[in-house]
């Protein structure tokens, strides 16, 4: 999978995200909900070899893999500062794009959706980072 279309992806963009705690799979669930929010949740559980599925059929089996997920040094993915991160990054970013296509109709014209996009996102890369590198400076793994 590390080495699929989306791993590549995962790992170009990884940089740009590892500030916020997420590692290449993280990164990949973020850049594949831009299409609807809710894509993180199946993706992550294609990411972690379980299938599409299991992120609605078996949802403890979906906890359980990212509870145990680990990053090459033996440390867990999915830290208290970095599921804070990831919340607070969710909670702040427009990544829906229909809600994107809603606004462009309503303006009639792109330039308020690119604005809010931009605007919103940087809010929550912005957020997200004060987070989790505060919640890692005090000592919250």
């Amino acid at each position: 999978l590390e080495h699929s279309f989306a791993g590549r992806i995962g790992r170009t963009i990884e940089p740009i995200f590892a500030p916020l705690g997420f590692d290449w799979r993280i990164s990949i669930g973020v850049f594949t909900s831009f299409a609807a929010r809710e894509v993180v949740v199946s993706t992550l559980s294609i990411v972690y070899g379980l299938g599409a599925e299991a992120a609605d059929d078996n949802v403890d089996q979906l906890y359980d893999t990212l509870r145990a997920a680990e990053r090459p040094d033996g440390t867990p993915v999915f830290t208290t500062a970095t599921c804070l991160s990831l919340l607070v990054f969710y909670i702040l970013a427009a990544q829906c794009l229909p809600t994107q296509a809603a606004v462009r109709r309503e303006t009639g014209g792109w330039k308020w959706p690119l604005f809010q996009i931009a605007y919103m996102t940087v809010l929550a890369y912005v957020c997200a980072f004060a987070v989790f590198q505060v919640l890692r400076l005090a000592g919250v793994s």
